[in-house]
């Protein structure tokens, strides 16, 4: 297997971490935007090849590794509804990164962009009044979240002054060593 992406990407880390997690042998390539435009028909990161089998979105990857590893993913409803409402946030904030850095666009320039902002902060919002686990392992969607919070943090989109609960799924995700191991460097 070989896994390519970028050290920062938020989808690519949570593949990196599943890979720790589940032992699998998987050869990790750094690529960068142009690369991934090349390699993938997505033109994005990241993508799995493994065989004959070509992965370009992590929910697939992520099936994929667990199911080569005999594992669960995403095992009821309401962990694929919190993993799909922090795939939303993520998602804005990303076009809120890409548009920026590429267009110079900003909230304040584009009614889509205004509206991203307002999802990303209703979203967090709704997703601070669930519960959550105390101690690990944390779920895969409480992975996602907390991936997400860490790169939104990271990358100066978000914060968490008002989202106690928020915080300590963070605050919980960074006492794991493959999650600290993963996390995204200058």
């Amino acid at each position: 297997m070989e896994l390519y992406g970028s050290y920062t990407s938020p989808f690519v880390r949570h593949c990196r971490i599943a890979l720790l997690q589940t032992k699998l042998d998987c050869d990790f390539i750094e690529i960068d935007a142009a690369q991934s435009a090349e390699l993938s028909p997505t033109k994005k990161v990241p993508l799995l090849i493994d065989c004959e089998l070509k992965l370009t979105d992590s929910t697939s990857i992520l099936t994929h590794i667990y199911e080569v590893a005999g594992e669960d993913f995403l095992t009821d409803v309401e962990e694929v509804e919190l993993y799909h409402m922090t795939n939303t946030v993520l998602d804005a904030c990303v076009n809120l990164v890409m548009l920026g850095k590429f267009d110079g666009i900003t909230p304040e320039k584009s009614v889509y962009l205004t509206r991203q902002q307002k999802r990303i902060e209703s979203a967090l919002a709704a997703i601070n009044e669930k519960s959550f686990s105390d101690e690990l392992p944390l779920t895969d969607a409480e992975t996602r979240l907390a991936i997400f919070l860490d790169w939104g943090l990271f990358r100066n989109l978000i914060s968490l002054d008002t989202y106690l609960e928020l915080q300590k799924v963070l605050d919980l995700a960074n006492t794991d060593p493959m999650f600290a191991e993963t996390a995204p460097k200058e």
